[in-house]
């Protein structure tokens, strides 16, 4: 007969394939009792050749008897035997082969003993890819499980019970979830089922887990499977290896984590913005919660103190959950390290402090009570504090807190952290130090712009000054109200080619000398052409005493008077944009004026204009950051400010305000100045003028006009000093100068008085002798007055005084303007 033999495989490859060996089954007399077709064919028996005979008759050579009891006494002893035996095929040919003997137990209790045999090299070949399979279940350290078609456990290797912390022979018939917590198990599931369906393979793929037995401790495996399947086709089931990948993933984590922070962390020059993102590298991937606390004076861009109790300023918060809000001290909260707390030692002894198991200590309490128990009661059970040192000084502490995992810091973690710590106290004392440098140009730019703008009767003023972002630093724009002899007004705007503390002490240089010029009275083309001389003289000076200072290349500036008696305004620009003219029916020009060379080219001469302008126009004056943005160009700027400044009926607030929402929607790149005036009228019956000819009465005759004057207008008690005025300013036009002498008196808060003639020589205020005949004109004159001046036009000078006009009682300050 011929005795089934179980095969592993049908493939005709596989060397697990036990069907392609000689197989016999021997009673327990040692007869014949079974013999297969290979059988057959290796030894040339045929069954009815040996079935019911002793083997040793049929089988054995005689010498060969030794050997043969010996594996007998084997399998007797073990029940089974594995080696070679020398046998005799059909023709008496002696042939070793590889057998291997297994005792199978009978239905009536008797016992058969099952060989398969055939050449040594194919069973030994058998055997070794057995005790391979063997070793996988028995010594693998990679887990290996065997799963069917319903994913229930057929079968674990010692691995995967260690893994799991069950015995071996528990597992048949569990399913993942059994051992493997949650939302974990049901994703080796899903991805197992989808190796069922589709055949394809999973090939080490990464998968935390959490286990049952150990569920504080979050694992990381490397889970490979493939599809079982017979040789029909029908599917068997799936196989899946599972190794611990745990410390080599938090390795390579860490790793990637470091790499972020050189890429996130100090993106900007912000002691604030460096913090965040400190705090949101470490969050989640390294602690639940991430608090940064820096010393007040670090905050503001000073040097620390050293001391370790010195107030904390919270400066950037970032948690997992919003549970945090409720037990962490928000950002801008300054507080006191209590003694003995983690965060003061650290501060004291300049080391990090890593707490695995978080204590809390009554220094803790003392700081405040409640909210220590509140963190108790969230489960904060961890703790990483780090000191922020650079440069040798401490800039503040990290604190790194875990509730959420259940993993206690290690010393791994504490390395990390002292390698973010590193990384961001750097970038906080770099921060720090522009902050403190960037303040400085910024008071010293603040310093040098005028504090507030004058009220002035001419004009109705607005303006807005933006620094530019910290990363452009501090400009040299600058703007400026001066107010003139005659109730005129001068409106400047410049701008200084550059960025830093240099361009802001160049444009307060600048300013002065627009202030002194001012006071000269000189036309708007003058002003431009001294002020570029003086930024020729200051790049020459420069570049003699220090060859890599920061040179002046140059600035830009707009110069306008305006007079509100005439109602015109004289303007000259200097490489500068023209200003916006908005007339009181809202329409919007942008006037075209002689450009001018930029001041500091040196030589080139600039030309005045002049604009009618009628009561309530308005004019813009800016410099040309707030036209050219970061994303558009002049023409597209310039027609945003005309749609903001298209409504003159509004405020000039509300028209400033206007014209930043729409042209300024960001923080701008460059410095920003934006100068708006809204012009007034001098009502024709304040103003008296009289042409004098150059005659010896015309000092009295003078004085007659001055007084009836000043008594139409109610300003009969100023009679006395203003003719005494009169008299000397017509005496002195008379006495130098050969045409006529024009007298104007112009009453507003002050009674003006105007003296002109053809002259150009300049009075001189001095003290005369005692013995000097003349000489004391101009004394009493400056004596009498509240400020008194010169002022020259081309056809000759102008000498002006002004005198407070008291308040009738009762009285409000006189407005000599129109419409009010």
């Amino acid at each position: 007969m011929d005795t089934p033999v179980t095969t592993f495989s049908e493939a005709p490859d596989d060397p697990f394939a036990v069907h392609r060996s000689a197989s016999a089954v021997l009673d327990d007399n040692g007869r014949v009792v079974g013999w297969s077709e290979r059988a057959e064919a290796l030894l040339g028996y045929a069954p009815e050749d040996v079935l019911g005979r002793p083997a040793r008759d049929v089988l054995l050579d005689p010498r060969d008897e030794d050997v043969v009891m010996a594996a007998v006494a084997a399998c007797m002893s073990a029940g089974g035997w594995f080696g070679i035996i020398p046998v005799r095929d059909r023709g008496g040919t002696r042939v070793e082969l590889g057998c291997r003997v297994r005792a199978v137990a009978r239905a009536d209790s008797g016992i058969e003993w099952f060989l398969v045999g055939g050449t040594a090299e194919q069973v030994i070949q058998w055997e070794t890819d057995r005790s391979v399979l063997d070793g996988m279940f028995r010594r693998s350290p990679i887990g290996l499980a065997v799963l069917a078609p319903d994913l229930s456990l057929l079968r674990v290797n010692r691995a995967i019970a260690r893994f799991g912390g069950i015995p071996t022979a528990y597992y048949r018939g569990l399913r993942i979830g059994d051992f493997v917590i949650g939302r974990d198990a049901e994703t080796v599931e899903a991805r197992l089922r989808r190796v069922l369906e589709t055949g394809e393979p999973l090939i080490f793929t990464e998968q935390p887990c959490r286990l049952r037995h150990d569920p504080d401790r979050e694992l990381v495996v490397s889970v490979s499977a493939f599809r079982m399947q017979d040789p029909t086709g029908r599917i068997l089931g799936v196989t899946q290896m599972v190794e611990d990948v745990t410390d080599r993933y938090r390795a390579r984590r860490r790793l990637a984590l470091l790499n972020d922070v050189g890429a996130r962390i100090g993106t900007t020059l912000d002691v604030e913005r460096t913090a965040r993102e400190l705090a949101e590298v470490a969050v989640p991937d390294l602690a639940d919660c991430v608090s940064v606390d820096l010393p007040e004076p670090v905050t503001r861009g000073e040097e620390p103190g050293q001391e370790a109790l010195a107030p904390m300023v919270r400066t950037a918060v970032r948690s997992i959950s919003p549970e945090a809000s409720r037990v962490m001290y928000p950002v801008g909260h300054t507080m006191h390290p209590p003694p003995g707390a983690p965060q003061t030692r650290c501060l004291a002894e300049r080391r990090p402090v890593l707490e695995p198991v978080l204590e809390f200590s009554p220094g803790w309490s003392s700081l405040d009570p409640d909210k220590v128990e509140r963190v108790q009661e969230l489960g904060v059970h961890s703790l990483i504090v780090v000191p922020l040192v650079a440069r040798g000084l401490v800039l503040g502490v990290v604190s790194l807190w875990r509730w959420r995992r259940p993993e206690p810091f290690e010393e791994d973690d504490l390395t990390l952290a002292e390698e973010f710590a590193a990384r961001a106290a750097v970038c906080i004392d770099n921060a720090r130090r522009y902050t403190q440098q960037h303040q400085a140009a910024l008071a010293l730019q603040r310093s040098l712009l005028p504090s507030e703008v004058p009220e002035h009767p001419a004009v109705e003023i607005d303006h807005r000054y933006l620094p530019a972002d910290a990363t452009a630093g501090v400009g040299g724009d600058w703007f400026d109200v001066i107010p003139l002899s005659g109730l005129r007004v001068a409106l400047v705007v410049g701008d200084v080619v550059g960025h830093g503390i240099h361009a802001a002490a160049t444009m307060g240089r600048l300013r002065t000398a627009v202030h002194t010029l001012a006071n000269l009275d000189l036309p708007p083309d003058e002003v431009l052409s001294h002020l570029d001389d003086l930024v020729d003289r200051l790049a020459a000076e420069q570049e003699a005493t220090d060859e890599r200072a920061p040179q002046v290349v140059g600035a830009t500036c707009l110069y306008a008077v305006y007079d509100p008696v005439s109602g015109r305004c004289a303007l000259a620009r200097a490489g500068h944009p023209p200003p916006a003219v908005v007339t009181p029916d809202g329409r919007v020009e942008f006037p075209d004026l002689p450009a001018g060379p930029p001041l500091g080219l040196g030589g080139l001469p600039f030309e005045a204009a002049e604009l009618e302008l009628p009561e309530g126009s308005l004019l813009a004056l800016y410099t040309d950051g707030l036209l050219a943005g970061r994303r558009r160009d002049v023409d597209e700027g310039r027609e945003l400010l005309r749609g903001a400044l298209s409504d003159p009926a509004r405020s000039l607030e509300d028209i400033c305000k206007a014209v930043e929402d729409a042209l300024l929607p960001d923080r701008p790149g460059d410095d920003i100045a934006l100068l708006t005036a809204r012009t007034r009228c001098l009502a024709a019956h304040k103003v008296a003028t009289w042409e004098l000819s150059a005659e010896p009465t015309a000092a009295a005759e003078g004085r007659t006009l001055a007084v009836a004057q000043l008594n139409d207008w109610g300003l009969a008690e100023m009679a006395f000093t203003t003719e005494l005025i009169v008299s000397e300013l017509i005496t002195n036009a008379y006495r130098y100068s050969a045409g006529p002498v024009t007298l104007r008196l112009i009453r507003d808060r002050h009674l003006i008085c105007e003296v002109s003639d053809p002259s150009s020589t300049s009075p001189h205020l001095r003290h005369a002798a005692t013995t000097d005949e003349g000489g004391r004109g101009l004394f009493l004159v400056a004596q009498l007055t509240e400020r008194w001046g010169t002022r020259y036009v081309r056809n000759g000078k102008t000498i002006w005084t002004e005198q407070p006009v008291p308040s009738m009682p009762g009285e409000v300050s006189p407005n000599a303007f129109c419409g009010k």
